[in-house]
């Protein structure tokens, strides 16, 4: 049998008496002499605050400026031919050979503007030669843009079949050609070689 006092003091909680003299921190010499902040609270104080637009006109503002900034990110990407911001027609590994050999050459097309303007302003000479040029030009222009569309649809169409038999391949003939006739300098996405660059 247990004793009434043995009982109470088994049965008892406890609780833990506090040390007459706790230890206490001493910083190092040279340290910080402060604790070490926690990564939550070290990241709050990091945070910018967002703060709400005033206005109607102020979160205009903002949204305005937020998508010209998405705006201009996405022609940056076009111009340097990354594929995560080229439109469909211009993705793949096809139509990237397309491109390069078609900018890898000087090609009549991309002329076909600056020699339109000239004979536009040849017509307004009054001369029987201008008038002969005026009218014969255009027509032989044009043919000899075809025929290089032409040779470079089936060149690339070659190519492409060579290097890339598993790709699709549909339609790229016609976006070399059409890309021969665009200003070399106005072509998106630029071109990533230079003229008389092997491909």
């Amino acid at each position: 049998m247990f004793a009434a006092g043995r009982l109470n003091l088994v049965f008892r909680r406890r609780t833990q008496e506090a040390p007459a003299n706790p230890p206490q921190v001493v910083a190092k010499p040279g340290g910080k002499g402060r604790p070490t902040p926690k990564r939550r609270d070290a990241e709050k104080r990091r945070r910018q605050p967002i703060t709400a637009p005033a206005n109607r006109r102020e979160a205009y503002r903002r949204m305005r400026e937020k998508q010209a900034a998405e705006r201009a990110k996405i022609r940056e990407g076009m111009a340097r031919g990354d594929e995560r911001y080229l439109l469909k027609r211009d993705k793949g590994p096809v139509r990237r050979l397309a491109r390069d050999y078609v900018d890898a050459r000087r090609t009549v097309g991309s002329y076909l503007m600056y020699t339109m303007l000239v004979i536009v302003l040849l017509s307004l000479v009054p001369t029987v030669w201008a008038r002969l040029l005026v009218l014969l030009a255009p027509p032989l222009l044009l043919a000899v843009v075809l025929v290089e569309g032409l040779w470079l649809s089936m060149r690339v169409k070659k190519l492409a079949a060579e290097r890339f038999p598993d790709e699709d391949r549909r339609g790229v003939g016609l976006y070399a050609a059409m890309r021969a006739m665009q200003i070399r300098r106005l072509r998106i996405p630029a071109p990533q070689v230079n003229i008389g660059d092997k491909v």
